[in-house]
């Protein structure tokens, strides 16, 4: 098995804007570090190479970020133990805060790639059921303990 993720986020300002000059700069990087990591298999992403002017929802505001890998430690080590933890710091200047699941992990079968309707139902679940084997977070997976430690407020 591996493991799909799906994380939303909600713009502050469009894209274009100035203020969001940080986040769009450290795209590629970002995004490239994630690929040269140990267990990354797959990301969402359009010609550009990026996924944020992928519109999964009505909203043209949320952008969705989607990848696969191997397993949740190797997830993990990317999104606490690399310079995306950097950025993952600094969201509250670039998005707003969201009421909703905003971020979503399931299993899927090797070789198997998750769509974006896929992602959205499970992080549907998610927020109507709460953790489930289905859809879930961070919390669902006791031995998974960077996060505690490690996220940010």
């Amino acid at each position: 098995m591996h493991l799909a993720e799906l994380n939303i986020a909600k713009l502050t300002y469009p894209l274009d804007d100035p203020r969001l000059e940080g986040f769009v700069a450290n795209l590629d990087r970002i995004n490239a570090l994630a690929e040269r990591m140990d267990g990354f298999v797959w990301r969402l992403k359009d010609e550009t190479g990026h996924s944020t002017t992928l519109q999964a929802f009505t909203d043209p505001t949320l952008i969705v970020n989607m990848s696969v890998w191997r397993d949740v430690s190797s997830l993990e080590h990317f999104v606490w133990n690399t310079a995306h933890k950097q950025i993952y710091a600094k969201k509250a200047e670039w998005f707003s805060a969201m009421k909703m699941q905003h971020f979503v992990m399931w299993n899927i079968t090797e070789g198997d790639l998750p769509t974006v309707d896929e992602a959205k139902q499970r992080l549907e679940h998610l927020d109507t059921n709460g953790n489930t084997d289905h859809a879930f977070n961070w919390s669902h997976l006791p031995h998974v303990k960077l996060w505690q430690t490690q996220r940010c407020g």
